[in-house]
């Protein structure tokens, strides 16, 4: 499929993602040299942004959809690794390669730079790379937190975890009102949730139907989960509380 030049355009200073991606600290003078290296790009649901080991001309932001980072191991099993939401970053600065493979799994648009010109802004003012660092600090966070999920929670936890994750992200950097109804877009369908946190779909699907059944979610549609208290949510979770993911 070939990659869509998107008809998304906006000025930095516009960005709905503009206080909280990469160039989150940028003073005017900066803003401006990214402008000068920046293009838009837009792929659709279910096509690869990028494989494991391809080259990438670029790194970028989301700034609407959400994909998966993900690797295929050597007999044809995939694993799905993570989940990059708008204001996510796609790529590392000196290394030409992805390190995984990187798909659409809602229509995306990325705010895409130019490596060498952005490589070359990291190592002069220094918003850019205190960002960077603070961002990928905050990955490796969600990683650490991620392997307790994974490894020691219940179904139903992690069920209650992932939700939990996306009502945070879906109010961008604000912790949601506890006791306050929360509606999320969920970006993943049951298949894809059974393969992002290890489970059949059949459990899934119990799971969901459990929690909608004990009033600590509904359910509007296929993919609209409405939390009436945060609280209750949380409490499911298995975890003091899961603010920094």
């Amino acid at each position: 499929m070939a990659i869509k030049k998107s008809k998304f355009d906006l000025q930095c200073a516009d960005c709905p993602i503009r206080h909280r991606a990469v160039c989150s600290k940028c003073e005017a003078d900066e803003l401006a040299l990214l402008e000068d290296m920046k293009f838009y790009r837009t792929f659709e649901a279910g096509q690869t942004i990028a494989w494991a080991g391809d080259d990438l001309t670029f790194v970028g932001s989301v700034v609407r959809g959400v994909a998966t980072l993900g690797q295929t191991l050597e007999d044809g099993r995939t694993q799905m690794l993570g989940l990059l939401l708008p204001s996510d970053f796609i790529g590392r600065p000196w290394r030409k390669t992805s390190a995984y493979d990187v798909c659409a799994i809602t229509d995306v648009t990325l705010c895409c730079f130019r490596r060498k010109p952005f490589e070359d802004m990291l190592v002069r003012p220094p918003h850019i790379g205190e960002r960077l660092l603070e961002m990928t600090m905050d990955e490796l966070d969600a990683a650490r937190e991620w392997m307790l999920i994974l490894g020691r929670k219940t179904a139903r936890e992690k069920i209650a975890s992932l939700l939990t994750i996306i009502a945070h992200r879906e109010q961008a950097h604000d912790v949601p009102k506890i006791n306050a109804p929360v509606t999320i877009d969920l970006p993943l369908t049951r298949e894809a949730m059974s393969d992002y946190l290890g489970l059949t779909l059949e459990t899934v699907s119990r799971q969901i139907s459990a929690l909608k059944r004990e009033g600590i979610i509904l359910l509007e549609g296929k993919r609209k989960v409405v939390v009436p208290d945060m609280a209750r949510l949380l409490a499911q979770t298995g975890s003091d509380a899961i603010s920094h993911l």
